[in-house]
């Protein structure tokens, strides 16, 4: 591969879809309630994107940094990990990660010009996130708090920011409706902590699914994916989504292949098929919500 692969692939690409779903959903609620902005939602899309990037990008920077990401751990055997294969040097890696933040920064500062002081406080919030994820002194993913970071970052923070943009206000809509996305996307996290119980132990790092051990992380893991599929026709009911959204029941079979794998042994590549379900998920959800604003 060359250099230009090697940097695309460190910044996990695949991942993004997640922010663009999160972005693509408070936008579209954004759509159903006044007049929609392609330069306001492409904008803030690119800002989330950035972060994001900046984000993988830090995280990488500082698992390798710590000996936690090392050619033997489970992440770097089934995709590309262009740090640990020593393809990248770990300093431009830095230098990168802090340039797409300050790039998402000065979106970010646009847009709180554009929009109000809210969107400041959320992308002040998302930029933290980013850093102090494996980054000294906080290192929050080590104690246990990774999962309630991505469920905030990608369900209500990133669903509501994108509304906000749109509408220079909040919903309550948005903030229940970004509910059952985020934590799909926090349950990627926890299926990636399962798999890594023992790694993770051996390198002294304190996770949820290493703190209640897999069967017990394993009973989360199912209770909250039940819960994401139980809270559609509970919107439907209250009419927060309309009667079409039992669409989103369409990614339900991955749901329930995916479950029988994660009882018959945990695999490689955990994190990356509970990704495939919450863009399933999302994606239907996103196409539930466009049809809505064009319907009228």
């Amino acid at each position: 591969m060359n250099l230009y692969q090697n940097w695309f692939l460190a910044s996990r690409p695949w991942s993004f879809t997640m922010t663009a779903i999160s972005v693509g959903v408070g936008s579209a609620l954004a759509a159903i309630d006044g007049p929609f902005s392609w330069h306001l939602f492409i904008l803030a899309l690119t800002g989330a994107v950035f972060m994001h990037a900046a984000a993988n990008l830090f995280n990488d920077y500082y698992d390798v940094k710590h000996g936690v990401d090392t050619v033997a751990a489970a992440t770097a055997q089934y995709r590309p990990h262009p740090l640990v294969q020593g393809l990248i040097p770990a300093r431009q890696v830095f230098i990168a990660a802090s340039v797409l933040l300050g790039t998402a920064g000065l979106i970010g500062l646009y847009l709180t010009f554009r929009c109000g002081w809210p969107v400041f406080w959320i992308g002040l919030a998302g930029s933290l996130a980013a850093v102090a994820y494996t980054a000294p002194p906080m290192k929050y993913k080590y104690v246990a708090l990774g999962e309630v970071s991505v469920f905030l970052m990608w369900g209500p923070l990133m669903v509501e920011g994108a509304y906000y943009v749109q509408r220079h206000a909040l919903s309550a809509r948005a903030l229940l409706i970004s509910l059952p996305f985020g934590v799909l996307v926090a349950l990627v996290l926890l299926a990636n902590n399962i798999r890594d119980i023992e790694h993770d132990r051996s390198r002294h790092i304190r996770t949820l699914a290493n703190i209640l051990g897999q069967r017990s992380g394993m009973n989360l893991y199912l209770m909250f994916m039940v819960a994401a599929f139980t809270s559609i026709p509970l919107f439907i009911i209250l009419g927060v989504l309309p009667v079409w959204g039992i669409a989103i029941f369409l990614s339900l079979p991955i749901a329930v292949k995916l479950l029988r794998q994660m009882v018959r042994m945990v695999p490689a590549d955990a994190d990356a098929q509970t990704a495939k379900l919450d863009t399933a998920f999302g994606v239907l959800l996103l196409i539930v919500l466009v049809i809505q604003g064009l319907a009228g």
